[in-house]
């Protein structure tokens, strides 16, 4: 069905977003299926949990198959896999019933191959006719490398401009007026119609020009005066800021993700976890030469294709023909590269470049410069110069824009997907918008944070866990724990070393990977393990790798696995081991979760995180959730019994801040963020913040947990809470303030959500 209806249900009641919980659709039959009737059939679960957006998953029709919707076909159809058009209705009307409001994905960055390719019109068009289709302005396509034709996967070096390395999935010109009105048709029907209540952008970075996107998408999505919730799914790295201008709300929350997991990571783990890695694997103790060979790796296999493009952009732009001078181009250009700080700038040819830009490279031309050779300095001053849109002849607005389009599928495949595998000094740290180098986060830098993005970015979104994270929140959360018991650690990944006589076939930076990767994750079963050391084995592509697979190496290392798992002496000195963690761990998963769903920003829940959770990278962490057992322990928490597990405290922690922030929105959607002072012995191991005017809600959250205990507990140590009568929302238990002591807010949980007890239930 290509159009939505023409009566829109009624919308719920306004007001902001004050939190979202994405659900994953899959078309496919079975027990993993989720389309869109089995969306609706939640709408009471999620109200319930308190959430105001259904946040959901790509719904146009995508490749046959398809498991995720990224792989869009057909821009005005809805997915006939999930249910199609008439569904879409039924399940936005249910979630009007009970108050819910629909945030959706939106893929504007390529469309998929499908086989047959006829299953995608424009692009069958483009296979047939060439450079001389219609529809050949849709698709970034080299045709000069193509000799006038689109070379598929299969037949030779791919001419078009890929989603990072994905040869199945073709990009798109959004620039162009008309492929962005064909593309996003039906869309903006939805969202004028009253189906759709916001936007989801996947990856902006590979667009040409994501503000002059973001722009025209904005001015077509919103209604005079009332801008429309658009949030960008773009990565920042380091210190780099989402570019001021753009007209969107902010991110998906990857730059929350690594704050908030950084707080709960004591610093002064970093030394003596270095020096247990680099003596376990003899890597190396720093993570930034790893870094740089894995860009270069990516550069050179992976994304040559697109490199070799630039290169040829770039030779044109300056004039070069001599060969030897071209290969001097191109050593200068990988290097450059290879030397970004951040996925991309932001330079639109004709305009002055940011300041932020001109940082940017001159920051990668300063590093760049230490790796080139003398004579090739200059062309580094060069190749800048033009990538930040000035000078060249024919080819330089082009290269300026190319050179961005590189530089961040660099970064996600060079980095994300190859760096994160080779160097696991603390693989808590590996993840999607993460920096490996950055151990911990400070409180005052973590209060900083939120102070700015309430002041920038009120309605950008936060998360913990996503369809892309390497490891759930919880994961994250018991590996933590590890930055504060570094001895007990390495003693015991000492003696699993050494558990098996013949030794271990596995490189040692994989094995030390799978041993932090069974104390996160266990337990583990013996498909999920061999699943994750798969792809982690091909991604580091060190031995083996997902184009020439090393199958011996790959049998190897999948039947030390199995040993590992199957010999009870070693599997219980595991268990036990975790079951330490875990007496830690519990303080780390509600703490993260409390301060996450109450900080500056709109909560995301990805799918089944509101129960503890140990899933690993995708696709096991898009393995069907339990929704039955989920309503039951909600029902069962709601009718006043105490939790009877981690789940249960989970659970009751996610409800009730939910539920506080809907029903107090304005105390958490642009009301003041500040810090709440403690005082006392142990005053560093609580993250306490206010939300709101005077008296407001307070977030207590207790952080490094083992030396919490070291320290003998909270004896002696208050918080600050201002005069009056708080009451926890999670324990129902009252507090007399001003001066709250800690031993008494935090005695039956290791978090508290205080409110002034006339404020209600929450």
């Amino acid at each position: 069905m290509s159009d939505p209806p023409a009566a829109p249900p009624a919308a719920p009641s306004a007001g902001p977003a004050t939190g979202t919980y994405r659900l994953q659709l899959r078309g496919t039959s079975g027990p993993g299926r989720c389309g869109l009737n089995e969306a609706a059939a939640l709408a009471p679960y999620l109200a319930s949990l308190g959430v105001s957006h259904v946040y959901l998953s790509p719904v146009l029709q995508a490749a046959p198959g398809s498991a995720h919707g990224y792989d869009v076909v057909d821009h005005e159809r809805l997915s006939a896999e999930l249910g199609g058009g008439d569904a879409f209705r039924a399940m936005v009307s249910r979630f009007r019933a009970h108050g819910l409001r629909v945030l959706l994905d939106v893929v504007p960055n390529h469309m998929a191959i499908p086989d047959p390719p006829v299953l995608n019109a424009p692009l069958a068009a483009v296979i047939e006719e060439g450079a001389d289709s219609p529809y050949a302005r849709w698709f970034d396509v080299d045709w000069e490398a193509g000799g006038g034709r689109l070379v598929l996967p299969g037949q030779g070096e791919p001419n078009y401009r890929r989603f990072f390395d994905i040869s199945g999935l073709i990009c798109l010109r959004q620039e162009d007026a008309e492929v962005f009105a064909r593309t996003h048709g039906l869309l903006l029907r939805m969202v004028a119609e009253g189906l759709v209540d916001g936007l989801r952008i996947d990856h902006p970075d590979g667009l040409t020009d994501p503000r002059g996107y973001l722009e025209r998408l904005s001015a077509a999505a919103s209604a005079p005066g009332e801008p429309r919730w658009i949030l960008v799914e773009k990565i920042t790295t380091g210190e780099e800021r989402l570019p001021a201008g753009w007209r969107c709300a902010g991110t998906t929350g990857y730059d929350a993700l690594g704050m908030v997991g950084g707080v709960f990571v004591d610093p002064d783990g970093e030394r003596p976890l270095t020096e247990a890695y680099t003596e376990f694997t003899g890597g190396p103790e720093s993570f930034a030469e790893v870094e740089h060979e894995a860009r270069r790796y990516a550069a050179g296999h992976g994304l040559r294709p697109e490199v070799d493009r630039l290169h040829r952009v770039l030779c044109r732009a300056l004039g070069e023909r001599d060969e030897a001078r071209r290969a001097d181009l191109r050593t200068a250009l990988v290097e450059l590269l290879a030397a970004m700080p951040v996925y991309r700038a932001y330079v639109v040819p004709g305009e002055d470049p940011p300041v932020q830009a001109v940082e940017v490279l001159e920051r990668a031309e300063r590093a760049a410069r230490a790796r080139v050779p003398e004579p090739l300095r200059d062309d580094l001053r060069r190749i800048v110069a033009l990538a930040l849109g000035g000078g060249g002849g024919s080819g330089a607005a082009e290269f300026a824009e190319r050179f961005q389009q590189t530089s961040a599928p660099l970064a996600a495949k060079g980095v994300e997907d190859t760096a994160f595998y080779r160097w696991n000094r603390m693989a808590a740290l590996n993840e999607v918008g993460g920096d490996p180098a950055r151990f911990a986060v400070s409180p005052e830098d973590f209060h900083a944070y939120c102070a700015r993005q309430l002041r920038d970015w009120p309605a950008t979104m936060t998360t913990l866990s996503t369809h892309d994270t390497k490891r759930q929140e919880d994961v994250r959360a018991r590996l933590a724990v590890l930055a504060e018991l570094p001895g007990p650690w390495a003693e015991a990944v000492g003696r699993w070393r050494g558990w098996d006589p013949k030794g271990s076939p596995l490189e040692p930076d994989l094995e030390y990977l799978l041993w932090q990767t069974l104390a996160g994750a266990w337990p583990l079963t013996e498909e999920r393990l061999a699943e994750f050391l798969t792809k982690a084995m091909r991604e580091a592509k060190t031995r083996t790798n997902w184009i020439e697979p090393d199958t011996g190496y790959e049998e190897a290392v999948l039947a030390y696995a199995r040993r590992v798992l199957a010999d009870a002496d070693l599997t219980a000195d595991l268990a036990g081991f975790v079951d330490m963690l875990d007496g830690y761990a519990r303080a780390n998963v509600l703490g993260q979760k409390l301060v996450q769903l109450t900080m500056p920003g709109v909560p995301d829940v990805y799918q089944g995180c509101e129960l503890a959770g140990l899933s690993l990278v995708d696709p096991d962490n898009r393995r069907p959730v339990d929704y039955g057992l989920r309503r039951s322990r909600l029902t069962r928490l709601d009718s006043g019994r105490e939790p009877r597990d981690l789940h249960d405290e989970k659970l009751l922690v996610t409800s009730r801040a939910l539920r506080l922030r809907r029903d107090r929105p304005e105390w958490f959607g642009t009301g003041a963020y500040e810090p709440a002072a403690a005082e006392g012995r142990a005053a560093r191991h609580v993250l306490a913040s206010r939300r709101g005017e005077r008296p407001g809600a307070l977030t207590v959250a207790t952080r490094l947990p083992a030396g919490l205990e070291r320290a003998g507990g909270w004896h002696g140590t208050y918080l600050d809470a201002g005069p009056g009568l708080w009451r926890d929302v999670l324990t129902g238990e009252v507090h007399r303030g001003s001066r709250l002591a800690l031993a008494d807010v935090l005695g039956t949980l290791p978090v508290a959500l205080l409110v002034p007890d006339q404020a209600g239930d929450g």
